[in-house]
């Protein structure tokens, strides 16, 4: 039974359909991204309103990502990315059906579960998938997210130009979405449980006062480093239009050169994490993250601008890969466990943030809110040596995964 699930062939068409299942989710979030403005403005909210509004969107994730976590556990996390994938292609179009803040706030909120269930899910395969190819694969995986982020925003800068309405484009991303959920779903991982331990559970129990601490500074470092890339996702088009006062279109590639940087970084990730150490990505890493945002903050040109948001994207690429490889990988405690709970406090940093920035908008102007991911990277950076990876006894595959 192991064979069937080990053949070379399937696990590499398994590995290329939880690639895809990335890109789509990379691509319907931005998707909403680079319409944030025009519905904004259709909706006619302040940005404290918007503010707010994430907040419904980052607690429908949270939801979801709770409700996600024991299905996949029950019926399989090959189960949950299908019927994930379908319910945020469903719910990206809502958005563009708003037509005030309370209408948008119903539709962020089911846009929101249905993005919490499919990253707890994809990511559950995607550990499943770095465990049985017994590599560094996971920064792979993330890059592809960021390559459906990149295709996600140019498209949005394209139908923005062409003057198409947030209906029709959104509609057009939801078919996208679906299709894309319907070609790789056959070819995932028939992963029953987050976590399948050896034989011998004794070694992978958890001390009395072991894991906790090395988990939650895991997760603080996951949250700021989320936040910060939450700041990018969801403010960047907002801020280059509002700073600059460019068009819709031009804004839009503020996100497209964070995203491309993202994807470009991601693809390197794990040779130089193999060279140089997980350490040295994160804290050298959010080094260039912040030499990025700091230009984002002073800079009065475009190109300047687009360039802080470049390297601020790139600095941040391989940071969150080392940080999930050493959650997973801890020598104490349950694998699964340990990874939900640093990807549930990360997420909470990746859509609270921008709330935060919003409500901070109403004290000053939303450029110089980018001293708050300034600050947060520079901390990461500080602790990097969180994510110095412990040896963990090796794990047997049995015939579920």
């Amino acid at each position: 039974m192991r064979s069937s699930v080990t053949d070379p062939v399937r696990l590499r068409r398994a590995r290329a359909a939880i690639f895809g299942i990335f890109a789509v989710n990379g691509f319907l979030l931005a998707a909403w991204v680079v319409h944030i403005p025009a519905i904004s403005e259709r909706t006619g909210i302040s940005h404290a309103t918007l503010g707010w509004l994430l907040l419904l969107l980052a607690g429908g994730a949270l939801i979801g990502m709770q409700v996600a976590g024991p299905l996949a556990d029950r019926y399989g996390s090959r189960l949950m990315v299908i019927a994930a994938g379908v319910f945020i292609s469903f719910g990206v179009i809502g958005p563009a059906l708003a037509t005030d803040a309370l209408w948008l706030g119903a539709t962020l909120t089911v846009f929101g579960f249905g993005n919490g269930a499919l990253d707890v899910s994809m990511n559950s395969q995607a550990v499943h998938a770095e465990r049985l190819y017994r590599r560094p694969i996971m920064s792979a995986f993330h890059a592809f997210f960021s390559v459906g982020g990149v295709v996600g925003s140019l498209l949005g800068a394209a139908v923005l130009a062409a003057g198409w309405a947030p209906l029709t484009s959104l509609t057009v991303a939801a078919a996208i979405g679906f299709l894309t959920v319907g070609a790789c779903g056959p070819f995932l991982l028939p992963h029953t449980a987050p976590d399948h331990a050896a034989p011998d559970q004794t070694t992978r129990r958890r001390p009395a006062g072991g894991a906790p601490k090395k988990v939650l500074a895991l997760g603080a470092l996951a949250f700021a480093l989320f936040l910060s890339e939450g700041v990018a996702n969801d403010w960047s088009t907002l801020q280059v239009k509002e700073h600059l006062g460019t068009s819709d279109a031009t804004a839009a590639l503020a996100f497209g050169a964070f995203a491309l940087m993202m994807t470009v970084g991601r693809f390197g990730a794990d040779r130089v994490s193999a060279e140089l150490g997980p350490v040295s990505v994160v804290r050298y890493g959010t080094l260039i993250a912040a030499l990025g945002i700091g230009l984002v903050t002073v800079s009065g040109w475009v190109w300047l601008t687009l360039t802080g948001w470049a390297l601020f994207g790139l600095g941040l690429s391989g940071c969150i890969p080392q940080i999930f490889t050493a959650a997973g990988n801890l020598s104490v405690g349950s694998a699964g466990v340990n990874m939900s709970r640093v990807v549930g406090m990360g997420y909470v940093g990746l859509l609270a943030g921008p709330a935060l920035l919003g409500w901070l908008t109403e004290l000053v102007p939303l450029t110089a809110t980018m001293v708050v991911p300034l600050v947060f990277v520079l901390i990461a950076s500080r602790h990097a040596g969180q994510v110095r990876r412990s040896p963990r006894a090796p794990v047997e595959l049995d015939a579920r995964d």
